[in-house]
Formats: structure tokens, sequence, C-alpha cells
């Protein structure tokens, strides 16, 4: 029964593009252990929220890799917003490593950062784990990488994963290990300095550094590669370097997908690439930026889902599509971009069924990784030379 109001009423009908916001993809996600931790403060196995700087350090203690890997991030000058999980330290490395992966029913160890969206509110985008990546088990692959790649795989998210850190043909083999763009490895280890010592620490914690403060300044469309280190004073093993010598270790490891440190004009991260096997996902920044779109686009549309179909709708939808992708244009995160609705894809039978195929391209601009300059020699500038000469001499009489 429809009821009669005397007088006038406004209805507001919602039609046009929605805004989209951009996906987060600087979010962390670690394990760590910390023996001496307030168990009030840092509860095992849980989602913690660790946002901030050096106040993260309160009630972690002084033991474990927490401190270190909060240490290592916050020296490349900037804050962070991370999902940590406390385990506990076992009697030995192998026992340690057991808890790290932790077990996907009881949601133990990294398995606990699948409750971070629904219990913090916080969808990781950068997996690493200090200490517990770099290792060959049993000579074969890293257990806890081949763990996070799942989750990885699923949620666009990246891990910075740690090489062997003794010579470049272990770093390889731990590369060869592994075929997905979701990887980003670094090998060498890092030399800092604590308590009027210097240690030796995974390169990950610090490799995030950097690249939160690059997204921070520039944007995840900006590679960290050949921004300059902070918190370090060496790496773990000299790693020659000069460019235009493609017989140095830097040049070896980045051939081979594998970031590296060198020491020019201040040590600096070197490497753009994955661990790719398509050559289209084998850079690190690309990567992101098209698994932001992805994301973006999606949590864009929540609004549209289950109303019913009309002419409106598509309109609404594809704008909301086009209007996000310029925006990215205009920032220089993309070179250009189409969105349309393909009526191979789109027909009676998948319509009546409540299924729309919304197509849309784009493309992240890849980083300028190699620069070739060609000199020419011109012996014709001699001839030059002798015509100017001549014209001096000849004023001079």
């Amino acid at each position: 029964m429809v009821s009669i109001h005397k007088g006038i009423t406004t209805q507001e009908n919602l039609k046009g593009g929605r805004p989209v916001e951009i996906s987060e993809a600087s979010t962390l996600a670690f394990p760590f252990t910390a023996p001496d931790a307030d168990n009030a403060k840092f509860p095992m196995n849980e989602p913690l929220a660790l946002i901030g700087g050096a106040n993260l350090l309160e009630g972690m203690g002084d033991t474990g890799t927490g401190p270190d890997i909060i240490k290592q991030i916050i020296a490349e000058g900037t804050g962070m917003k991370a999902v940590g999980v406390r385990v506990e330290e076992g009697v030995d490395f192998n026992a340690t490593l057991a808890n790290i992966i932790g077990a996907a029913g009881p949601k133990t160890g990294i398995h606990a950062f699948k409750d971070a969206p629904s219990e913090l509110g916080l969808t990781p985008r950068l997996y690493l784990a200090p200490g517990f990546t770099s290792q060959r088990v049993d000579g074969n692959r890293n257990p806890v990488v081949t763990e996070l790649l799942g989750m990885a795989s699923k949620r666009r998210g990246m891990i910075l994963a740690d090489g062997q850190n003794t010579t470049k043909e272990a770093a390889l083999q731990s590369r060869e290990d592994w075929g997905s763009e979701r990887i980003y490895m670094i090998d060498p280890g890092v030399k800092v300095y604590r308590n009027g010592a210097t240690l030796v620490k995974p390169a990950s914690a610090t490799v995030a550094g950097v690249t939160l403060r690059v997204d921070k300044k520039f944007g995840p469309n900006h590679s960290p590669s050949n921004h300059e280190i902070y918190g370090i004073t060496g790496t773990a093993r000299p790693i020659e370097f000069y460019d235009g010598d493609p017989d140095t270790e830097a040049d070896y490891l980045t051939r081979n997908q594998i970031a590296t440190i060198i020491r020019d004009g201040g040590f600096r991260l070197w490497g753009n690439e994955t661990c790719w096997t398509e050559p289209l996902n084998k850079f690190f920044p690309v990567v992101r930026v098209h698994d932001i779109i992805m994301d973006s686009i999606e949590k864009a549309h929540r609004s549209f889902r289950d109303k019913p179909f009309s002419t409106q709708l598509l309109v609404d939808i594809a704008e909301t599509v086009n209007g996000f992708l310029r925006i990215l244009r205009a920032r220089g995160w993309t070179l250009g971009y189409e969105v349309w609705i393909d009526p191979a894809l789109n027909t009676v039978e998948t319509w009546l069924n409540g299924d729309l195929f919304v197509s849309y391209d784009s493309e992240a601009p890849a980083p300028l990784q190699r620069l070739i300059f060609q000199f020419n020699r011109n012996t014709g500038y001699y001839a030059e030379l002798a015509k100017d000469a001549i014209g001096k001499v000849a004023s001079l009489a």
C-alpha cells in the first residue's frame, strides 16, 4: 500500500560514478619473537596493530627479532603501519621456525595475519619474516616463504625475502627456488650498530623501511631501488659495483632477479625485479600498482552489489572505473587506460544469471633501469678547427 502525503516531498536519487579510494599498499606484516615482552601488550599468536615509530618498542624487551625489525624499519626515516604476530621462541631454530609458520586451523604464527582485516581493519601488503626466510631447510626451499606465498598470492601481497647471506652463488640457489612475481629477494644482509657493537642483520626489514619511505614521498609507482639506505653501517659482505661493468657481483645478482645493496653515493638498494617467470610481471613497482588498481576498483563497487540491472547502473559502474583511472594517469601511476563492456562476454544469458563483465585496461610505467648513452667520434670537427684557426691567423695580417 502506497502512503500518500499531502504536500511536497523530495526523494534523492543517487546516480553517477562513485569516488574510488586508493587501496592501502604500505601495510606490513611480520612475525617476530620477543621473549621478554609484556604478555598483556604482546600476546602470543594474535594479530597486533603496530602503528607508529619508537613507541612500538615499549614493553617489547631487548631480545628476540621484534626489537631489531622495528629499529631497522624506523631507522629509514619513517613510521610504520604493520600487523605483527608474536610467537614463542623455541628450544632451537627449528622449533622457532615451526612456531613462525604456525598452523592454518587455529590460525597461529603467520596464519594469524588472516584475521587482521576483520579484527584490526588492516590488510597487509608487504610480508616479511626477518631471520626466517633466508634458510634452505634440508636442502629444500624456505618453508616460511612457501607458506607466505599462498597468502600473498590470494591477497595481492608482496614478500620481502632474504637470500642466504653467504655468497652470490648461494643467493642464486635460493632465487631458483621461486618463480613468482610475489617475491622480492634481497642479498646480502646489512650491518647495524647496536650498543657499541656492529651486528649483521637480515636486510628485509631495512628494505621494508626504504619502501615505506619511498611510498610516502613518491608513491608505490616509484621503485625503492636506487634510494639511499639511512640506517646501516655496511653490508654483510662487500658488493662490487661499477656502472657499465657487467662482471661485478651487483650485476650478477640483479641480472638474476636478486636485489642487493651497493655503495654509490651512500648505500643504496639496487634492483627492481621480482623472482618472476612471467616477463610482464617482473618489476616490483609495476606489480604493486596493478594490485592497487584491481583492489581499489573492487572495493569501490561494493555499493553496486545486488542492485537491479539498468542502463544507469552500467553507466555508473563504467564512470566509476573511468574516473579512478583518469586520476591515476594524471598522477603518473599509469600510462593510459580504457573501459568497455564486451558484448561477447555480456549476453542475455549472462545478465539473466546476474553476471556483468566490465573490462578495462591500464599499464603502470616500468622503471628506467638501463640507460644507454651512445658516444660517437666525429673527426670532422678538426676541419672546423682548421677553418677557424686559418681565419683568425689571416685576420692578424
